[in-house]
């Protein structure tokens, strides 16, 4: 029985041979890794004084849709610096920030947006320190921060236009120009509609 057995392996076919009678390749699939997602954006929003935000963020509850109503009044310096390294962030507008006395900024207008309403801002110190800002962050920044940077704080948005319409004359009947003090500027970072504040950094290297 063993000489049979034998003989009967002798005539099955060799494991290590191919259908073919080549040998056969041994194939390593390497295992599946999905990609990293990219790390959520970063905003940069300037810091009003206490009053200015009070009278904007109470506007904005006001007339700001409730349900889509997720962060607070304010003014956008950028919409997406590079989320992988905040702390690097962080130190880079520290940096400038403290090189900076605190900007003054004047509310010259009432502006409609098609569906809201908008206060719109003007600072000359407050544009030549984003600029500074865009300077150290050019390689990174997307189209929308790289064109004309038009300060200004939403109090209503997505809403029927002629809803807009109605508050932006209302707000404009009663409008006269402001000035306010912006202490510094506010780090977030973009969950998705709601934003995570990561640090309020002072001008001038206050405390």
């Amino acid at each position: 029985m063993a000489g049979t057995a034998t003989r009967l392996r002798h005539l099955l076919p060799d494991p290590r041979l191919s259908a073919g009678g080549l040998p056969a390749l041994s194939l390593r699939v390497p295992p599946f890794v999905p990609p990293s997602p990219e790390p959520d954006p970063l905003i940069l929003t300037l810091q009003m004084d206490a009053a200015a935000f009070a009278e904007f963020d109470g506007l904005r509850r006001r007339h700001f849709p409730e349900a889509l109503n997720h962060i607070p009044a304010h003014a956008t310096l950028f919409h997406h610096l590079p989320g992988d390294d905040p702390a690097a962030v962080i130190e880079t507008v520290t940096a400038l920030a403290r090189t900076e006395g605190p900007p003054e900024v004047a509310v010259t207008g009432v502006r409609f947006t098609g569906r809201g309403v908008a206060y719109s801002l003007d600072s000359e110190p407050l544009a030549a320190f984003r600029g500074r800002v865009a300077g150290a962050f050019r390689e990174a920044l997307t189209a929308q921060d790289r064109q004309g940077w038009r300060p200004h704080v939403t109090v209503q948005n997505k809403v029927a236009p002629d809803k807009a319409r109605a508050l932006h004359a209302s707000l404009s009947q009663d409008f006269a120009p402001t000035r306010f003090r912006a202490p510094g500027v506010i780090l977030w970072r973009y969950l998705g509609g709601p934003w995570e504040r990561l640090a309020a950094i002072p001008f001038g290297g206050a405390a």
